[in-house]
């Protein structure tokens, strides 16, 4: 089932924000520097109500401070905010990728696990945790069993322990999401896109990716002449189908989740947690 992308910011784009607050700060101490005076600072004595000394007070106070404070406002809501979300939307808005599957080594970094079949995906999950669970063990008699949660607990719990140091945690992924196309956005010169994860059927049990946050503003911008074609299929009423290329890297703490699906009975899913560095939009071929 597809979903709408959600709203969120990647934690890889905090830093970049952080440093981005830290130098609109130091900006705004060096404004405000230059532009107040530094009178002596009044003592608590009979004169401190003195009338005229109030008065003057007001003369530290130009009105270019005034402006200076709005232009500060300003800059902090545009890096603290703003900031954020142009990384954002530059990690969810890319062109649409007309290559096969079997091409994308073509356009990901070299040390890139491929993770898009049945095979990859379990050596990747032997690398990680060695062996699949017994699920008919764990699952009991099912949802009615009082002892299925604390199971599921102790399972998931000690697999996290198992799995500490290993070197597979560190891979940096590829996996797959589906994707349809909505309507063409004039503005952003793209196509906004719903989005869902596949379920693959292992030895392992039911896998599905799960990213720790989805990029929002998810735009795809095809060639004009591409473009053109999927505009005319969508006026059309018909369906466009993308494939959503996600690479990233596991969450150390949560890496693997184990459960049971809640749609068929005793058939176990697990699902690797991955913090989302890149997304790439293919047309199926």
């Amino acid at each position: 089932m597809l979903k709408k992308s959600a709203s969120g910011v990647l934690a890889s784009l905090r830093d970049s924000t952080y440093r981005s607050v830290r130098l609109a700060s130091s900006l705004a101490a060096v404004l405000l520097d230059s532009l107040f005076e530094h009178p002596e600072p009044l003592m608590p004595s009979s004169s401190f109500y003195d009338i005229p000394k109030v008065l003057r007070m007001n003369q530290v106070f130009p009105r270019s401070a005034m402006r200076t404070l709005w232009v500060i406002t300003v800059l902090f809501l545009t890096v603290g905010t703003g900031g954020e979300g142009w990384a954002e939307d530059a990690l969810g808005t890319r062109s649409l990728l007309t290559i096969a599957r079997k091409d994308l080594p073509t356009i990901l970094p070299s040390d890139c696990h491929i993770l898009l079949d049945p095979h990859s995906i379990e050596q990747f999950l032997d690398a990680l945790d060695g062996s699949p669970p017994d699920w008919g063990r764990v699952y009991g008699r099912g949802h009615r069993d009082s002892g299925l949660d604390e199971r599921l607990f102790s399972l998931n719990r000690e697999r996290d322990a198992k799995r500490a140091g290993k070197e597979a945690l560190e891979w940096k992924v590829v996996f797959l999401w589906s994707g349809e196309l909505s309507q063409y956005d004039p503005t952003a010169g793209g196509f906004g896109l719903a989005i869902g994860p596949i379920f693959t059927p292992t030895r392992w049990g039911v896998i599905r990716f799960k990213p720790e946050e989805v990029p929002s503003n998810l735009v795809v911008t095809p060639e004009p002449s591409i473009r053109d074609v999927l505009r005319r299929q969508l006026e059309a009423g018909r369906k466009v189908d993308i494939e959503v290329v996600m690479v990233g890297r596991l969450i150390p703490d949560e890496s693997l989740a184990y459960d049971f699906s809640h749609d068929e009975e005793g058939v176990g899913i697990i699902m690797p947690v991955v913090r989302i560095e890149r997304v790439e939009y293919l047309l199926p071929r």
